[in-house]
């Protein structure tokens, strides 16, 4: 290993030369320099995702997620369920659109086993989902 010895200014850092990255005097990688970026990236594209596929309250139709290991009787019973009109079917299986049938009916949905609720006009806009219509 080849060592390199450096001086900016009054600053000054001693590096060694790995084979795969640089090691700092204190040990830690220089990769890690990145990971509060990236972390802070990650954290606010979904926040921004998350308000901007919010559903309205006063919304008639909502696309709806359900658990990725429920098979199709169990998703279409949890719709049934909640009152739920089946409105579109999309390309996941485990993705639908419905029309609750109330102003009650979104919460009736989460305690039927919802995880998300999203506006199917963004949902459709940023996956760009071929819909089949029931």
């Amino acid at each position: 290993m080849a060592a390199a010895h450096y001086t900016v200014g009054v600053f000054s850092r001693r590096l060694a030369l790995s084979d795969k990255y640089y090691i700092m005097h204190n040990g830690t990688s220089s990769r890690l320099i990145w990971a509060p970026a990236v972390g802070l990236l990650l954290i606010s594209w979904l926040a921004i995702a998350g308000l901007s596929l919010q559903t309205r309250p006063d919304a008639e139709v909502i696309a709806v997620l359900f658990p990725p290991w429920w098979n199709s009787q169990q998703i279409f019973g949890a719709a049934a369920a909640a009152s739920a009109t089946v409105v579109r079917l999309t390309g996941v299986s485990t993705l639908l659109i419905v029309r609750p049938d109330d102003h009650d009916g979104l919460a009736r949905l989460r305690r039927a086993g919802v995880l998300l609720a999203f506006d199917p006009q963004a949902i459709a806009a940023c996956l760009n989902i071929k819909t089949k219509d029931i």
